[in-house]
């Protein structure tokens, strides 16, 4: 798994989020909630028209994502775009935020070789930091970083109820320790020098794969449109009030 996820990610370095990193010293971005009544072009930028490798079996597709309700939708489906025989769904915010507190309240589809993700992410150097669900396991969500391109601190762990309800998901971003949240509870932790110091960018992705079967599992036509659901997200810069009543940064010391 970790072989897979290594390769999957160096493919993303080099085509997503382009530009360079920057350091802490320079500007990241501030403190947002965004509650999803309206979709923010300003913020949110709605991939579009390509793959990130030859092993993604979709091509990103702006008319997978949708807003309504409250709710921004990212779809995958059996659907032919570009050279691709299915089509899914990605956003990424047009600003790199640094330490802080990142949370969002989504829920997944269910299906095998799919992947449905809410992580931060910044190129050259890469780091990352992760919630996947890879759908063929509703149950669990993995957690990960990555600091120049290498994995560090990877773990998987249960989500009560499962991913297809909605669950609130938050990482807490310091110098020198990550914290992962799960609906409020500590279910990970990672400490010492080997942590993202990059600012990034925040995502969601949506997005099938028939060959990294020994992670995500044995790629199968769901037979329907898979949905991918995000209620909002948010990001409380260090020091700041909470945004929100429910909110991991209500709780932090």
């Amino acid at each position: 798994m970790a072989e897979n996820c290594f390769r999957r990610v160096l493919v993303i370095a080099s085509v997503l989020a382009g530009g360079t990193g920057v350091a802490f010293s320079q500007t990241a971005g501030t403190s947002f909630f965004d509650d999803f009544d309206s979709f923010d072009r300003s913020r949110w930028y709605v991939s579009d028209g390509w793959a990130n490798g030859e092993w993604q079996n979709c091509t990103w597709s702006k008319d997978e994502v949708s807003v309504a309700g409250g709710i921004v939708t990212l779809g995958y489906e059996k659907k032919p775009s570009g050279n691709r025989q299915y089509s899914c769904a990605e956003i990424q915010t047009t600003a790199r935020f640094g330490y802080g507190v990142y949370e969002a309240r989504m829920k997944t589809d269910e299906g095998s070789g799919i992947n449905a993700a809410f992580f931060s992410f910044t190129n050259s150097p890469h780091d990352e930091i992760d919630f996947e669900v890879l759908t063929k396991d509703t149950s669990k969500v993995s957690l990960n970083t990555y600091v120049s391109g290498k994995p560090h601190h990877g773990s998987t762990v249960e989500v009560p109820g499962g991913t297809t309800q909605f669950n609130h998901y938050a990482f807490v971003w310091e110098e020198g320790r990550l914290r992962w949240y799960v609906n409020g509870k500590l279910v990970h932790e990672a400490t010492g020098t080997d942590l993202p110091v990059n600012p990034q960018k925040i995502f969601f992705s949506h997005w099938g794969s028939e060959t990294f079967t020994d992670w995500m599992g044995a790629f199968a036509d769901p037979g329907r449109k898979l949905e991918m659901q995000v209620d909002w997200v948010a990001y409380t810069a260090p020091g700041e009030a909470c945004q929100f009543p429910e909110s991991v940064a209500c709780s932090l010391n």
